[in-house]
């Protein structure tokens, strides 16, 4: 039994080692004065510098974040909401409609990309047309009116391309939080004279909340770091941070790219142990409510 618990420990510690070895290389050798990644050549600040100066990097961190951010609160309201209707619905709908939430997960990204990709140039095309025959018509005509309804691949399909891969996982994130709620208080707070919004805003809403952060941050996170379904709905007037990397890396490794996955990786790192700190702290203080009301 001890020599199965040092094995598995050794195992455990190989597997971390395999895990964040890189993350950690990646990081000493952002602050490396040469610009090879094997030979060391001390100690500077000179890539965060050139990378806070570089255009290109900005716009592209701006877009990314935008759209991560509005992508986010977008898919977060919407799969909340999605979640609710599953939760009510009888089994067999809800099954079907588990099932088409789970292809975008269980699909791969390129087919995403590519077929949204095909779907905005077709929907552009027919808008595009539609403008066409409805400036043709002969009371347009003499009304001097001019309609434009088509639309080229950029942010907006950017923006929709995020947030349709990012709602199947809020849902997945708040379903669970559904399934363990007591159907019996929102009930309660109808009773004791609440409005509908009112026991879901004051009751509901923060037993789901924990699900519904987790949600967020997984959203978030898929949506900063995507880069497939990216570049085929992006368009080329828009760039995000991922595309930037790899047009970067396409003609050499630059430092500037250790230095912005450094950025990224202690701000994600800052998120989630914030997170997880309110998180505790939240079930602690709930511990102790329960405590106090079953003493009392």
């Amino acid at each position: 039994m001890k020599k199965n618990g040092i094995l598995s420990r050794a195992f455990l510690v190989l597997l971390f080692l395999f895990l964040y070895a890189p993350i950690f290389v990646l990081i000493v050798f952002s602050f490396n004065d040469s610009k090879s990644n094997a030979v060391w050549g001390g100690f500077t600040l000179d890539w965060y510098a050139q990378l806070f100066s570089n255009r290109t990097v900005l716009d592209a961190l701006q877009t990314t974040l935008l759209v991560s951010v509005l992508a986010t609160l977008i898919a977060t309201v919407a799969g909340t909401a999605a979640a609710i209707g599953f939760s009510r619905m009888r089994r067999r709908p809800r099954t079907v409609c588990m099932t088409v939430n789970n292809i975008p997960l269980t699909n791969p990204d390129i087919i995403t990309g590519v077929s949204m990709m095909l779907l905005f140039v077709f929907a552009g095309q027919a808008l595009a047309s539609f403008s066409g025959w409805l400036n043709g018509l002969a009371w347009v005509e003499n009304a001097n009116l001019w309609f434009d309804f088509g639309f080229n691949l950029g942010f907006v399909t950017l923006l929709i391309a995020h947030i349709t891969f990012d709602i199947p996982y809020v849902i997945l994130s708040v379903l669970p939080k559904i399934r363990q709620l007591d159907p019996n208080l929102a009930e309660a707070a109808l009773d004791l004279g609440a409005t509908p919004m009112t026991a879901f805003r004051k009751v509901v809403l923060p037993e789901l909340m924990p699900g519904i952060i987790n949600g967020a941050l997984i959203a978030f996170t898929m949506s900063i770091d995507d880069f497939v379904i990216s570049y085929f709905t992006a368009g080329s007037q828009v760039s995000t941070l991922s595309m930037v990397v790899y047009s970067m890396v396409r003609r050499r490794v630059s430092p500037e790219i250790n230095a912005l996955s450094t950025l990224m990786f202690v701000v994600v790192l800052v998120l989630m142990v914030a997170i997880n700190l309110r998180q505790a702290r939240q079930e602690a203080a709930r511990q102790r409510e329960r405590r106090a009301a079953s003493r009392a």
